[in-house]
C-alpha cells in the first residue's frame, strides 16, 4: 500500500527544502585612528585616502566552523527531519532576534566558548525545546508563547546547551545504539492490528530520553550558566511548574497526544524541582537575584503566531477552514478538531475518529478505480460507489479490519483528491452513517468573504486598564472554550491572583 502524501504538501514543499540560515560570526574589527597633527587649523589628511577595512570576501559562518565537527554533521543529518516533523522553521525577525538576544547572553558564559550553536525557531504550537549533537538548538513558537519572561526561556535553552556541552547526544547514542532522533513514519492508513484510538494516529519523531542523571546534569549546568548569564536562576524551576500546569490543561481532553511536548522526553518531578532551587539559591535569595528580562520579552512575542499556522488551515470550533485550499467542512458536536502536520485529526464519543488529508492528482483518475488502487486494505470492492459532494466528484467504499469498521470517502477539487476516513467500533454501523454524512455534507468550497475573514490567531500584550479584571480580560481570548484557564496558564497567574492597571498580560486574539 502506498505511502499517504499529507495534506497541504504542495504548499509546504517549498518551505520544507529550506534549512536553517546560518548566523554570521562577526569579529570585532578594530578601528585604528590615527592622530593628525594640525598646523594654523588645517588638516594634512589626504583627502583622497580611501579606507582599507572592508567586509571579508570570505566570513566565518557555523557552517564553515562546524564543517570537520562529526557531532555537526550527525546533527544536520537529522535536522531535515526535525523541521518535517514539527511543521519546519518560524521565521519572524522580531521574534528570532529576541531568541539571538537570549542565546548570546547565554553563549558568552558558557562553559565551552568553542562550541557554535545553530538555534531554529520551530513552527509548531507544541511546548518542546531540544538539542542535537554539534550544537543544533531547537525550540518551539508554542514554548515561547508559553513563558512569561526571557529568563524563562533562557533556563531552557541553557538545559539543552548544557546537553550538548556535555556530550548527551553522544553518549546517548552509543547506549541506545542506535540514531539519536528515532523516527516512525506511517506507512500505513489501515492495518490488521488496530487498537484504539490509534488505528488512526500519526507518524512521528520521538525524541529518544536522555537518562534522569543526564537530565539532573543538563539542570546544573544550565542554572549555572543562566546565573552567570546575569538572569534569574529560579527561571528553571518556576518554568517546570508552568509547564506540569501545561500538562495538566492539556491532559483534560485525553485524546490529545503530548508525544512532541517538552515533558515527555523532559520529565519534571518535585525532586527535579527542589534541585532545582537548590542550584539557584548558590546566586542568591529567589525574587532578589538576576533580570528576568520580562518587558522586553513581552515586546519580542506580541504579535507571535498561536496555534494552526495558515499553511496548515484553522481549527474553529468543530469546523476546518483552509483558506489557501479554499475548502471547509464540519465535525459532529462533542467532537474535537487535531490539526496535525500530516493530516487534520478528530476523535468523539465512543471511539469515533476520523482522518482528513489530501493527494494531488494531476492524472484525474477516476475516483472508484482510485478508492480499489489499494491503498486502502479490508476494502470491500462491492461498496464502492460514485456520488457528488456539494457539486465536486466524489465516491465512497467501506472497509472493515480487526475490531473497526471504515467508511471511505473521496472527493476530487481541480488537481486535489481530498480523502476523509470515518472509524467505529466494529458493528456501529448507525453511528458510521452519521459522521460520514455530516462531513460529506458540510464539505465545501469557502466563499471569497469567508477566506478573506480567516486570520490566524496571535499572542498579543495587552495593558490592563482601570475596571479590568482577570474574566473581563479572559473573556477576550480566542480559540478556546476554556478561556479563563488558558488565560491563567498563558500568563502563570495561580488561584486568587490579582492584576493591577499598568500590568502587562497577554491574551490569544485575531
Amino acid at each position: 500500500m502506498s505511502r499517504i502524501q499529507v495534506l497541504k504538501q504542495s504548499q509546504r514543499a517549498e518551505r520544507r527544502k529550506s534549512a536553517t540560515v546560518a548566523a554570521y560570526l562577526r569579529r570585532l574589527v578594530p578601528l585604528l585612528a590615527a592622530a593628525i597633527i594640525l598646523d594654523s587649523c588645517q588638516t594634512v589628511l589626504d583627502q583622497s585616502y580611501q579606507p582599507s577595512v572592508s567586509p571579508s570576501a570570505n566570513p566565518q559562518i557555523v557552517s564553515e566552523v562546524q564543517k570537520n565537527d562529526p557531532r555537526a554533521q550527525m546533527g544536520a543529518r537529522e535536522h531535515p527531519r526535525i523541521l518535517a516533523s514539527y511543521g519546519g522553521e518560524y521565521k519572524d525577525a522580531k521574534t528570532e532576534r529576541l531568541v539571538a538576544r537570549i542565546a548570546g547572553a547565554l553563549t558568552s558564559v558558557s562553559e565551552n566558548p568553542q562550541q557554535s550553536y545553530r538555534i531554529t525557531i520551530l513552527n509548531s504550537p507544541s511546548i518542546n525545546a531540544f538539542a542535537l549533537p554539534g550544537g543544533y538548538l531547537y525550540v518551539t513558537r508554542g514554548l515561547l508563547a508559553l513563558a512569561n519572561d526571557a529568563s524563562e526561556v533562557a533556563a531552557v535553552l541553557s538545559h539543552e546547551m548544557a546537553h550538548v556541552t556535555a556530550n548527551h547526544g553522544i553518549e546517548r547514542q552509543k547506549r541506545e545504539e542506535a540514531e539519536v532522533i528515532a523516527s516512525r513514519v506511517v506507512a500505513e492508513v489501515l492495518s490488521s492490528d488496530l487498537a484504539g484510538k490509534q488505528a488512526l494516529a500519526r507518524g512521528k519523531l520521538r525524541l529518544a530520553a536522555f537518562s534522569r542523571q543526564q537530565e539532573l546534569q543538563a539542570d546544573e549546568i544550565g542554572i549555572r550558566t543562566l546565573g552567570q548569564a546575569g538572569y534569574d536562576p529560579y527561571a528553571a524551576a518556576r518554568f517546570l511548574n508552568a509547564m506540569e500546569d501545561y500538562s495538566r490543561f492539556m491532559s483534560a481532553n485525553s485524546d490529545v497526544d503530548q508525544s512532541l511536548d517538552f515533558l515527555s522526553s523532559h520529565p519534571s518531578t518535585p525532586q527535579r524541582i527542589d534541585l532545582a532551587k537548590a542550584h539557584a539559591r548558590e546566586f542568591g535569595e529567589e525574587g532578589k537575584v538576576g533580570d528576568t528580562g520580562r518587558d522586553y520579552y513581552l515586546n519580542g512575542i506580541d504579535g507571535l503566531l498561536y496555534g494552526d499556522s495558515p499553511e496548515e488551515g484553522y481549527v474553529r470550533g468543530q469546523t476546518f477552514l483552509h483558506g489557501g485550499l479554499g475548502i471547509r467542512f464540519d465535525v459532529p458536536p462533542d467532537f474535537r478538531i487535531d490539526n496535525k502536520v500530516e493530516a487534520v485529526m478528530a476523535t468523539g464519543p465512543g471511539d469515533i475518529a476520523i482522518r482528513f488529508d489530501g493527494v494531488a492528482d494531476t492524472a484525474n483518475q477516476n475516483l472508484t478505480n482510485y478508492i480499489s488502487s489499494g491503498w486502502v486494505t479490508g476494502l470491500d470492492p462491492s461498496s464502492i460507489k460514485s456520488i457528488t459532494v456539494n457539486g465536486m466528484p466524489a465516491a465512497t467504499a467501506r472497509a472493515s479490519a480487526d475490531r473497526w469498521d471504515f467508511d471511505v470517502t473521496v472527493i476530487r477539487d481541480r488537481t486535489q483528491i481530498f480523502r476523509f476516513l470515518t472509524a467505529v467500533p466494529k458493528g456501529n454501523i448507525a453511528q458510521l452513517d452519521q459522521t460520514a454524512n455530516v462531513l460529506r455534507a458540510s464539505f465545501r468550497h469557502m466563499t471569497p468573504d469567508e477566506a478573506a475573514s480567516l486570520k490566524p490567531l496571535r499572542v498579543r500584550v495587552v495593558t490592563v486598564k482601570p475596571g479590568d479584571t482577570i474574566t473581563t480580560l479572559a473573556a477576550r481570548m480566542m480559540g478556546t472554550d476554556r478561556k479563563l484557564d488558558l488565560f491563567k496558564l498563558i500568563n502563570a497567574l495561580p488561584t486568587g491572583a490579582n492584576i493591577a492597571p499598568g500590568d502587562k498580560v497577554k491574551i490569544i486574539a485575531e
